[in-house]
């Protein structure tokens, strides 16, 4: 459970779709009462155009990410692109991006996927790099256009959106890193066999056994190492599978919902997956000033989830100005239909003879 004395937030980037669809419109079309979007506190969602993807998500958090961090993508010396939904069933999503944005090809590059808790891994392995010594800045992407079955409880939830960090030296950080703790087990509550197009979740297991425990499991282990308590930390971040859980668990570990409401995006985009934590993060970190600690805390089904202790410094303010903001892309939005919806998600396809 490693303490950390040399590396930072250097820049982050958000990207989230425009196009929304109302929690009520998916209800009305199902046939779901009033309750199943009142019971998750989930009011509408993100969803990726035709055109979107996880790649083109990932692409756009990353250059806003580099433009906060005010360096040349060449002197970025490692890529981790975390996500759940790859274009490609071969192929790396990494890959394309580091050469979209000119990174140099001799670099540590990978994908990463354990659900919705990659994108935070690739943030402990930038912890890792840097601190080791091994690399000066690392870009870590979160970036979902998560999928599920229509009619399922999911769809009320799942949807498009991403974030991407530059981690990078403490001296250079708006934000750095305290320690991070890793609890991991198997707890079968979510899977997707290969070849099926959408899937399944364990009813039952999705909460207690898995969310709930894995979450309040890592961040105990965290806050035991560093002799911390929650009312050690002014903001406190969970991964969002829908509005209700965060706040949940925030107060199974002794948190009140005014640090944890500045973070919880998911019922005004629904749940990104890989960008979930990562971008209620991003909103913290766009109020928080000097001084003050952060909790962040993602999960992966799976299932296991990766703690954080974050301090904002100095250089926080003059970092949040360089590229639009989560509060920014929660204002710019569309609405469309449930068919149009259908059509952006390839949930309706045509037939041709």
């Amino acid at each position: 459970m490693p303490k950390c004395s040399k590396s930072g937030i250097v820049g982050w980037g958000v990207y989230i779709p425009k196009y929304r669809v109302k929690a009520d419109e998916i209800a009305a079309m199902w046939g779901f009462d009033e309750e199943n979007t009142k019971g998750i506190w989930i009011e509408e969602k993100a969803i990726g155009n035709i055109d979107e993807d996880a790649i083109t998500i990932g692409y756009q958090a990353a250059v806003y990410a580099i433009k906060r961090a005010g360096i040349d993508p060449l002197k970025i010396d490692a890529v981790y692109f975390g996500t759940e939904s790859k274009p490609y069933a071969v192929k790396p999503s990494a890959t394309v991006v580091a050469d979209a944005l000119g990174i140099k090809p001799s670099k540590p590059l990978a994908d990463l996927e354990f659900a919705c808790r990659a994108g935070a891994e690739g943030v402990r392995l930038g912890i890792v790099h840097v601190e080791s010594g091994l690399a000066n800045y690392v870009l870590a992407i979160g970036a979902d256009t998560s999928q599920s079955s229509p009619g399922d409880v999911l769809e009320f939830t799942a949807s498009s959106g991403g974030a991407a960090y530059i981690i990078g030296k403490r001296e250079e950080s708006v934000a750095y890193f305290e320690g991070y703790a890793s609890y991991t087990t198997d707890t079968p509550d979510f899977w997707r066999r290969d070849g099926v197009p959408y899937p399944m979740h364990g009813e039952g297991f999705t909460g207690e056994p898995a969310y709930f425990h894995h979450i309040v499991s890592a961040a105990k282990l965290l806050m035991e190492e560093l002799g911390l308590r929650p009312s050690d930390f002014d903001y406190a971040v969970f991964h969002q599978p829908n509005g209700k859980f965060p706040l949940r668990v925030g107060a199974m570990l002794g948190f009140p919902k005014e640090k944890v409401l500045p973070g919880v995006v998911t019922p005004y985009i629904g749940n990104t997956y890989n960008g979930s934590v990562l971008i209620g993060l991003a909103r913290i970190l766009e109020q928080a000033k000097p001084g003050q600690r952060i909790l962040a805390v993602s999960f992966g089904s799976g299932a296991g989830s990766d703690a954080f202790s974050i301090v904002v410094t100095d250089k926080i303010q003059e970092a949040v100005p360089r590229a639009p903001t989560v509060d920014w892309f929660l204002k710019r939005k569309t609405y469309v239909s449930y068919g149009e919806y259908a059509k952006m998600r390839h949930l309706l396809k045509m037939y041709r003879l």
